[in-house]
């Protein structure tokens, strides 16, 4: 009896770690594979987001799943190689913290999280946060405000 109590109680609060309805609003599974440039260590970017949410929101993060979940930041970094400044500035990127976990049939636990990315360039006044998942994919776009590095 003290035995079901206690898985009882454990089951429980693993659950109430992670929801088991995922909010992310923009996975894609059919999205297309990226390009790799790399020369640049870049994912080839070519549209830009229409939704101001993008990447900026955790509910809409930027879903950088390229092959396997054992290249998450690399992918991650693939992304951000990819972006400039709003008039063409080098960036600069950090890993700075992780939140909000949801479920996902991509890892063992089955739960993932997102990576929250500081981004600067100089003449920046307030640095701008970035919400990527590396577990999910989805359509990668420039987020609105930033622009696609130059050659």
């Amino acid at each position: 009896m003290k035995k079901r109590l206690i898985l009882f109680v454990l089951g429980l609060t693993t659950l109430s770690c992670v929801s088991t309805k995922s909010t992310l609003q923009n996975v894609d599974d059919k999205a297309p594979t990226p390009q790799l440039d790399k020369a640049k260590n870049a994912f080839v970017l070519t549209s830009i987001s229409k939704d101001a949410k993008y990447g900026f929101d955790a509910d809409y993060p930027i879903n950088v799943f390229y092959q396997n979940t054992a290249q998450i930041e690399l992918n991650q970094k693939r992304f951000l190689n990819a972006l400039a400044g709003p008039k063409g500035e080098v960036i600069s990127y950090k890993k700075i913290d992780q939140c909000c976990p949801f479920p996902t049939k991509r890892t063992e636990m089955g739960a993932g999280s997102l990576d929250i990315y500081e981004i600067t360039w100089p003449g920046q006044k307030t640095p701008l946060k970035l919400y990527l998942n590396g577990y999910e994919k989805g359509a990668l776009l420039v987020p609105m405000g930033l622009t696609l590095k130059k050659e």
